[in-house]
């Protein structure tokens, strides 16, 4: 708007539209802050998203759960709950101790069964995929067991968004009474790269394009999915619902 300098012509109707716009542009700016304000919020503590999309659309081409998979409990469980996860994605160690809660509840009585596949991102999070590859390499000097303890410990230690010193990961092997040396070879051989591109690219193939996202399977078949890092009791619900409906 261009300033009018003649003092002469200022009138009350004039003027009355131009006091008016003030207190409407400080509504409508408050209107924007609060809305955008609202959709962070809504996303807070949902997912690393890799691009546009979610769990909710993956309906179909879930590899199944096999023998070569890490399982925590009972394998034949009639709830199945397969994680596609990136150590380095913040909502994923949001979202960890909530599994693990999970199983402490339903874990012990062989009702649920916890799959974890890994999904590292690497456009966001460089560092996840050799994580992951630490992760199979405790796996390999410790069984199944020390594939999770050596999981759990690295959420607990990453601060996430990539960063964790790599120098941890050998220490993370020593913590939980594994051989250094040969966990360090390990990791050095590069052997499970193509395992853990395996598993992303049965992600893609499953739909995921954001982490942490979880399929429930019940009878091994897709029933439900879980989308990000939601909180311990949307999960039980659906977990409750897929228990008794089917």
């Amino acid at each position: 708007m261009e300033e009018n300098n003649n003092q002469n012509t200022s009138t009350p109707a004039n003027t009355a539209p131009n006091n008016l716009l003030v207190p409407l542009a400080i509504v409508v700016a408050g209107f924007s802050i609060a809305a955008a304000v609202y959709f962070s919020n809504q996303n807070q503590g949902q997912g690393n998203v890799a691009s546009k999309g979610s769990a909710e659309q993956a309906r179909g081409n879930v590899p199944p759960v096999t023998a070569s998979d890490h399982i925590l409990g009972n394998p034949n469980a009639k709830v199945v709950i397969v994680e596609y996860s990136d150590t380095e994605c913040p909502f994923c160690k949001s979202f960890h101790p909530t599994m693990e809660q999970v199983m402490n509840t339903y874990g012990k009585d062989g009702q649920v069964a916890w799959v974890y596949r890994h999904f590292p991102i690497d456009a966001r999070h460089p560092k996840a995929r050799k994580e992951a590859e630490a992760t199979e390499c405790a796996a390999e000097l410790g069984g199944n067991a020390k594939f999770w303890e050596y999981l759990s410990n690295l959420f607990k230690i990453t601060p996430a968004n990539d960063g964790l010193d790599p120098a941890m990961l050998p220490q993370i092997a020593k913590d939980i009474g594994l051989d250094e040396k040969a966990f360090n070879a390990c990791l050095a051989s590069g052997k499970y790269a193509n395992l853990v591109e395996a598993n992303y690219q049965g992600g893609v193939e499953a739909g995921i394009q954001g982490t942490p996202s979880s399929m429930i399977l019940v009878n091994k078949k897709l029933a439900n999915t879980i989308d990000g890092a939601q909180p311990y009791s949307v999960v039980k619900a659906q977990i409750d619902n897929a228990l008794k409906n089917n």
